[in-house]
């Protein structure tokens, strides 16, 4: 096991394409570390970078106690799992598991007890004679995950290894990798789009936007905290909805917003409540985030009336597509009796609960 540090790492293509730009952070020894953001927003190439498979332009990237920039990627003490499970179709699952070993030396006793290690980990052992094509999807990454294993590495690097899952097997073997990290306390890296998968999964999570890290923090630190619009829009499902304009004081003295895009039918306003927010942001146009579960029905003196566009009964909730002016919102309830689609509901927000953004630089205000 390891600690991995970057130290103002770059990543500039021939073409002047900056993927990472000075990237900082340290991954504890036994940390399981989540980079996450959209395509193209160098997740992928920081992890080829700590894997020697993309040369490092500025910066020093340090493995343990030592600077790796010009170690070759099989003196690193890595092991990498790709989305591809890129098994030997013609070779049993141990002799997949153990091939590996064999090329780098290792003799056949010792092969065998890692072999063996990583079926019992990964529940395996039954399997260990099958083919890979008597295997489902989740049994195959499994395999892949053991041949990582066996290397018994300084570090885990895994690139997407489930989006070629389905739902299910997608949620099963992301339990089971959590469960490895536990039982291994090895130092992972695991790069994925889905923040669902980063939410669920790591200790810590880096939020990248086009080679730029957003902000590194625990799961629900980033979700109550967002540092940006970015960070906001990005992490939660589904997404917060982000209200624009200028705050302004009520004759009750409640916060009011006033919409940048109010639409038709009078939908100019939103009564916030009583807000935490200093009195010289009030008159400046920012942008207000609230989450859809702090969107609820209610009569209060806080209510509006939205139109419901639609309703998105998933089990143990309901997603409601609401339309105010021209303002789209989304809020999620628990099962109930709802207005049809086309009529309107009462909504209030919940005061404590909302996030306040400048409008120009999108950074978070602080109350």
């Amino acid at each position: 096991m390891a600690k991995v540090q970057f130290d103002s790492v770059r990543k500039v293509y021939d073409n002047g394409q900056v993927a990472v730009a000075g990237a900082s952070f340290d991954i504890a020894d036994g940390e399981l570390m989540v980079l996450v953001g959209p395509s193209g927003c160098g997740k992928s190439t920081l992890l080829r970078m700590v894997a020697g498979l993309e040369e490092i332009s500025a910066g020093k990237l340090w493995i343990g106690e030592r600077v790796v920039n010009d170690v070759a990627p099989k003196d690193r003490d890595i092991a990498m799992v790709f989305q591809n499970y890129a098994l030997y179709p013609h070779m049993t699952v141990a002799e997949n598991l153990g091939f590996g070993l064999k090329l780098r030396g290792h003799d056949k006793a010792e092969v065998q007890r890692r072999v063996q290690d990583a079926a019992e980990a990964l529940g395996l052992t039954e399997m260990l004679g099958k083919l890979p094509r008597a295997m489902s999807g989740g049994q195959r990454q499994r395999v892949a995950l053991g041949r990582a294993l066996v290397r018994e590495p300084e570090v885990f690097l895994l690139d997407e290894p489930l989006s070629n899952l389905d739902a299910k097997l997608r949620h099963s073997v992301r339990t089971e990798i959590a469960q490895l990290h536990r039982k291994l306390g090895t130092t992972m890296i695991y790069v994925t789009h889905d923040q669902v998968e980063a939410m669920t999964l790591g200790q810590r999570i880096v939020v990248l936007n086009e080679g730029v890290i957003q902000q590194i923090d625990t799961p629900m630190a980033l979700y109550d905290k967002p540092v940006n619009l970015f960070v906001a829009g990005f992490l939660g499902s589904p997404a917060m909805n982000m209200l624009r304009g200028q705050l302004r004081r009520g004759a009750d003295g409640m916060a009011v917003l006033q919409l940048d895009e109010p639409g038709q039918g009078g939908a100019a306003d939103v009564v916030l409540g009583a807000v935490s927010l200093a009195a010289d942001w009030f008159g400046k146009p920012l942008v207000v985030g609230v989450r859809p579960e702090h969107l609820q029905p209610g009569g209060g003196a806080s209510a509006f009336n939205a139109r419901i566009e639609g309703l998105e009964p998933v089990g143990n909730e309901i997603f409601v597509n609401l339309r105010y002016g021209q303002q789209a919102l989304i809020m999620r309830v628990a099962p109930r009796q709802l207005p049809a689609v086309g009529q309107e509901i009462s909504v209030e927000v919940t005061p404590a609960a909302l996030h306040f953004f400048d409008a120009g630089s999108g950074g978070r205000i602080e109350g």
